[in-house]
């Protein structure tokens, strides 16, 4: 039986990590890729991935990854995660720099992986009859919210880009599919958005009952890989129960109404 090939990029930390962790479980050889050589070497240490150290907002860097995959054979899937927001600053008085590293990091980041690893990808789809590529997109690019212009114009391009991407390759054996998270609490993607203020990320999740962790997403992505060839799960959107919508947001248990 041919040992199935998944490339997972943003694999450091957060839905990354988790969804080389469980494909790992499942027999899957993954080569992860990513900016921080330390976290991926403990990665590797812990699963037996393959560390690929790369910054993917950088040509050369995934240029050097397309070279190592092709002298590599083939791959199965493609599991975009990179990606992150940056700040909460209105659309009056954002700095566009930041919208250009988000734009960079959530869209350019896929855009350029898919791109390199086309060519092993549908080797892949020869070798096993079907290959997949799977971006990890957002509820915010569905709906937009306050104070979240650039990381909705970030996530409403990724997802723009991945559906022109199903209709292009549209007669070729090749899943194009996004999990699409509402509010999931990580260790790093907050934190980060508010640049390291601990209160505000404490603020965030405060009376929310089990919101959902990356584990829960890296599940449905590796269920999504593993279906039937024949289908594609174009969408999948995906948030807590305590989460009915983006502007809706429960802060206290659950309980069956009287």
């Amino acid at each position: 039986m041919t040992t199935l090939t998944a490339v997972v990029t943003g694999a450091s930390s957060g839905i990354g990590a988790a969804t080389v962790r469980l494909l790992r479980q499942h027999g899957w050889r993954v080569i992860a890729v990513a900016r921080r050589a330390e976290r991926l070497q403990a990665l590797a240490a812990e699963t037996g991935c393959e560390p690929f150290v790369a910054d993917l907002t950088d040509q050369a860097a995934v240029d050097a990854l397309r070279t190592h995959i092709e002298a590599d054979g083939p791959v199965h899937a493609l599991v975009a995660a990179a990606g992150g927001a940056i700040g909460t600053d209105p659309v009056a008085t954002a700095d566009a720099r930041d919208w250009m590293r988000m734009f960079d990091i959530n869209v350019l980041s896929a855009q350029r992986s898919i791109a390199a690893l086309m060519p092993a990808l549908r080797a892949g789809a020869r070798e096993r009859g079907v290959a997949d590529i799977l971006a990890i997109t957002s509820t915010a690019g569905q709906i937009s919210y306050e104070s979240g212009g650039g990381y909705n114009a970030a996530k409403f391009a990724l997802r723009g880009m991945m559906n022109a991407l199903r209709l292009e390759l549209a007669g070729e054996p090749i899943r194009v599919m996004q999990v699409a998270p509402g509010m999931v609490k990580t260790d790093e993607f907050a934190l980060n958005r508010f640049g390291g203020d601990t209160a505000k990320v404490d603020a965030l999740y405060e009376g929310v009952e089990h919101p959902l962790l990356a584990e829960d997403i890296a599940a449905l992505v590796v269920h999504a890989l593993e279906a039937p060839a024949h289908v594609n799960i174009d969408e999948l959107t995906v948030r807590p129960v305590a989460q009915a919508a983006q502007h809706k947001l429960v802060r206290e248990p659950l309980r069956v109404r009287d």
